[in-house]
């Protein structure tokens, strides 16, 4: 397996494993914006504020099983670094099942509570059926997205991070195919939206497992792995929990303020689902860049290169800021008619609420390029408490300053849209002081 990133020169490891990694999850968003962008444009404004107002539901219960994963991935990079298989592959069984078994639970929990969170969420009345049909269709997926996120997250822990942009890049034109089919030939409506993306997961979800299981024959769990060791299963647990509770945290809070933009109406509805897919678009790539990092410095923490990883945090935060740079300088420029993409022309109440939020965010871009190197360092050297710190300053003034702000009659829903950066810049602090403070001497 050519995925060691404890040797060779580290910019150009670190990019090539960081690179598929950017590209996936761009391709990864399409299958919710395959939705807003045709529900949009063919079955109309109250159609897209109800599929964007579940892709923020759904993005907070994703983040669940997406966080467990990821700590797990630490778990796998540290043993792939220190070259201990036998204690690898004990780890995947151990954490597939204790996943697998969250995954059900929380399936039956989405189902049972629905009628609670469509109330949480504020939804308008004129919209209620019509989420509750997409969240109804969309909930199928969870499984598929646990066992996509698994593997995907096992094959970036040894440093594979192509095999997973293939599939993800099948599944997407899949989504897309199967949504114009659904929604524009078979009027199936925001149901049939639904059952696009969650038929598109599937086929990733099953198909990296299946390439998981012929192509990786040294990670191929046997009888012999198959047993509770309580030392891997408690290190297991402490990475995957903190993890998945900064992951959630962090969506959990980003729920919240979605329930006070609803409260502002649909107008405000629809410019914030259509704007949220294209700010998550611009700083995607960062954040994976930060993901590809923490599997960097997993993989040189189980292999005791100190000095590596701080060289790579170096060279991190200068890839960080220029491409942060870059992407603001866009968006800032280009935000009218990037919301003409998702918004026909003639709703121009929604596309100027959604430019405003726009170009508020993408100024501060670098704030939370930062951010994310600073969640996958922390991840990386055992250390994800320290994340679920950021999380909580981060999340937290936003949280607090959106429902603050946004109750001046002078400021509205500016106030929300403020709160953003303020809250990155905030968490980047205390991160940062930490680290000089304390994790690099050691």
């Amino acid at each position: 397996m050519d995925g060691d990133l404890t040797v060779g020169n580290i910019t150009g490891r670190l990019l090539k494993f960081a690179f598929p990694l950017m590209v996936g999850n761009v391709l990864q968003q399409f299958y919710n914006v395959a939705d807003t962008l045709i529900v949009g444009r063919f079955l109309g404004t109250n159609a897209l504020a109800a599929v964007g107002s579940s892709y923020t539901l759904m993005t907070f219960l994703t983040s669940i099983l997406i966080g467990l994963s990821m700590g797990s991935s630490a778990y796998f990079a540290i043993q792939f670094g220190k070259k201990d298989y036998d204690s690898l592959n004990r780890g995947i069984f151990l954490s597939f099942v204790l996943i697998g078994v969250f995954t059900l639970i929380l399936n039956v929990f989405v189902f049972v509570s629905l009628p609670w969170m469509i109330h949480v969420l504020q939804v308008p009345v004129e919209i209620h059926e019509m989420i509750k049909e997409y969240l109804l269709c969309i909930f199928l997926g969870l499984f598929a997205i646990f066992l996509y996120n698994f593997f995907a997250n096992l094959l970036r822990g040894v440093g594979n991070s192509l095999t997973p942009l293939i599939f993800l890049g099948i599944s997407a034109v899949l989504n897309i195919f199967l949504d114009i089919l659904f929604v524009v030939f078979f009027s199936w409506g925001v149901r049939g939206a639904a059952a696009a993306t969650v038929i598109a997961q599937y086929v990733s979800g099953i198909g990296i497992g299946i390439y998981y299981y012929f192509g990786f024959p040294m990670l191929r769990v046997k009888k012999c792995h198959m047993y509770w060791e309580g030392g891997i299963l408690k290190e297991i647990f402490s990475l995957s929990f903190l993890t998945c509770l900064q992951q959630s945290v962090m969506n959990f809070g980003i729920l919240m303020v979605q329930g006070l933009v609803n409260s502002f109406g649909t107008v405000i509805m629809a410019a914030f689902a259509a704007a949220v897919k294209i700010d998550t678009f611009a700083y995607m790539p960062v954040q994976d860049f930060g993901n590809a990092f923490s599997t960097f410095v997993a993989q040189n923490y189980g292999a005791g290169k100190k000095e590596r990883i701080r060289e790579g945090m170096r060279r991190a935060l200068v890839f960080v800021f220029v491409f942060c740079g870059m992407i603001s300088i866009l968006v800032c420029l280009f935000a009218r008619p990037l919301m003409g993409i998702f918004v026909d022309e003639k709703n121009q109440d929604v596309i100027m609420a959604g430019v405003g939020y726009l170009r508020i965010e993408a100024a501060f871009y670098f704030g939370i390029g930062l951010l994310f190197l600073l969640y996958g360092y922390y991840r990386a050297v055992k250390k994800p408490g320290m994340s679920v710190v950021l999380t909580l300053c981060s999340l937290g003034t936003r949280v607090a300053l959106a429902y603050i702000l946004s109750r001046i009659p002078a400021i509205g829903v500016t106030g929300i849209w403020a709160a953003i950066p303020i809250g990155w810049a905030l968490a980047d602090a205390v991160g940062v002081c930490y680290y000089f403070g304390r994790m690099r001497r050691k």
